[in-house]
């Protein structure tokens, strides 16, 4: 009322009648595990049981590295009868090369990282100091750090064309606001927010923390020019409060103004990195949350306002103190998700469940990502597709030679390269810092696609794929290999004995035909599209 939020919380449980003895669990020392028991007993939940070690692995590939188990880690890992193998899959995979191509592929949706924006070699020192970090393990508040407070040359320093893609105090606010603490501000630039607490002084008190922030050799367009470019601090200079008329004086949100500093960037840095932060910390270990879960604990990630809040707030204060006890170190936090129980649920709903969106007394299917799925399918056929134009802001495209044969969809430095398929599949664009530009939503687009489309049939076609091979294989056994392929499980009994008789029904001159028809099958199946 008049300009203030105040949330009220009800709950109403499920009327089930469900034992105590349902949520006792031997691992409740996994803070997850602890907190979203303690909330699923209040509603009423009951826990799906554990997923089968075919649906884990494939899972925990799919969240952790980007890419499906090969036949013979399924087979390793099916065949494994230690109780610590799924934890110790875990330890393997936050340890796998590709671990660091997944994650900074990930992370360069928040930083924009896009040839639309930047030229091509400001691009590629973007992504590869980036890449850099991940790959040692960088804590998140020291990455943020280097990121806010950089300067120097675009070349030698990545970080500073985050200053190129966010080129006036306000975008700069707006766009640090929105990626390490997911609060939009951008209302409060005209008008107090109609649904936070923020006020028209209070955002430009923030977007004056970056007013002195100024470059050198910045000119041109994507197209033109080599991106060089060199960002430093002037000592003076403020940016005007329109309605006043003014300097709003500098200040970080919820904070007193500041006092001069040489860079007022620096003074921001350590309050927006502080484990005191109210926002911080819990921004980015919601966004972890949603990567294993396919939603946040606040949903959407990039929006915690007072007005939306989280469906299990202990959970999230947990995360957020655990990751901060960890000096933000991600790998932490994922290891604590990946081996709890909430996250090796079931998908299949119970009775007792089947009415949860939000709570996780079940694992929640959804679709693959585009890159992922790309991916996906060039793993399963063995045929990668090529990337070899970027699109330009005008819509033109131009030729790159970033991207050799065998780069995969994960590896792209950025979202402008021209790709039919993770355009369909609603790839981010990284227009704006805005989860929202991600799509996971089906169309008919992409079924006609992938029914008779070229990604799959031109793949399966290929003499190269992985169809070839498997021609002169008995048919029990390229049977097998086709379901491991594609789902990381093998057939059952029932599915081997229908294919079998498929097989040898059919002339040997349709053979690769009916192979090609299996696979195609398999990868047009929601088992295949779907996180499960």
């Amino acid at each position: 009322y008049s300009g203030q939020i105040a949330m009220a919380r009800l709950t109403s449980p499920w009327p089930n009648q469900i034992p105590d003895s349902v949520y006792t669990h031997d691992a409740q020392d996994n803070l997850v595990d602890r907190h979203v028991l303690t909330q699923l007993r209040k509603l009423n939940l009951k826990p799906s049981p554990p997923s089968t070690d075919s649906e884990f692995i494939r899972r925990a590939y799919l969240d952790t590295i980007g890419i499906l188990p090969t036949p013979a880690e399924a087979r390793a890992f099916l065949a494994d009868s230690a109780a610590d193998k799924r934890s110790k899959l875990v330890d393997r995979l936050l340890e796998r090369p590709e671990f660091v191509d997944y994650w900074t592929y990930r992370w360069a949706d928040l930083f924009l990282i896009s040839g639309k924006k930047l030229r091509p070699n400001a691009l590629k020192a973007y992504y590869t100091g980036l890449r850099g970090e991940i790959a040692k393990d960088t804590p998140w508040n020291q990455l943020v750090r280097q990121v806010v407070t950089a300067r120097g040359d675009s070349m030698e320093n990545g970080a500073t064309n985050f200053y190129a893609v966010h080129q006036e105090p306000e975008t700069m606010a707006e766009n640090v606001s929105q990626a390490f603490m997911s609060l939009s501000i951008n209302c409060a630039k005209c008008h107090n927010h109609p649904l936070e607490k923020w006020t028209n002084d209070q955002y430009y008190a923030f977007a004056n923390l970056f007013a002195r922030v100024r470059v050198k050799g910045w000119g041109g367009d994507a197209r033109n020019g080599d991106g060089k470019r060199t960002l430093f601090v002037s000592p003076r200079g403020d940016l005007l409060q329109p309605r006043t008329g003014k300097p709003q004086p500098p200040a970080p949100l919820d904070s007193p103004s500041i006092a001069d500093h040489a860079d007022r960037r620096a003074v921001l840095a350590d309050w927006l990195t502080s484990p005191d932060n109210p926002y911080f910390t819990r921004s980015i270990a919601n966004r972890v949350w949603a990567n294993f879960f396919g939603q946040g604990i606040v949903d959407p990630v990039d929006d915690l306002r007072v007005s939306n809040p989280a469906s299990n707030e202990p959970l999230l204060q947990g995360l957020a103190a655990h990751l901060a006890a960890n000096k933000f170190d991600l790998k932490s936090l994922m290891r604590v998700i990946l081996k709890s129980d909430t996250y090796g649920r079931s998908s299949a709903p119970l009775p007792e469940n089947i009415g949860d969106t939000r709570y996780h007394a079940r694992y929640y299917p959804r679709r693959l990502m585009a890159e992922v799925l790309q991916d996906a399918i060039t793993s399963v056929t063995q045929v990668s597709p090529k990337y070899a134009n970027i699109t330009l802001s005008d819509g033109s495209t131009a030729k790159t030679d970033f991207y050799k044969d065998g780069t995969r969809a994960l590896q792209l430095f950025d979202s402008a390269v021209t790709s039919y398929f993770l355009k369909t599949f609603g790839r981010n664009e990284r227009e704006i810092t805005c989860e929202c530009e991600r799509s996971n939503k089906p169309s008919m687009v992409q079924v006609l696609h992938l029914s008779n489309g070229k990604t799959l049939n031109e793949n399966l076609r290929n003499a190269k794929s992985s169809v070839t091979p498997l021609v002169d294989r008995d048919n029990v056994a390229l049977i097998e290999e086709a379901y491991l392929l594609s789902l990381a499980r093998p057939p059952s009994a029932e599915e081997t004995k229908r294919l079998e008789a498929v097989f040898s029904a059919a002339p040997a001159a349709e053979r690769r035909a009916v192979i090609e028809d299996l696979f195609w099958a398999l990868m047009t199946s929601r088992e295949f599209l779907f996180q499960h």
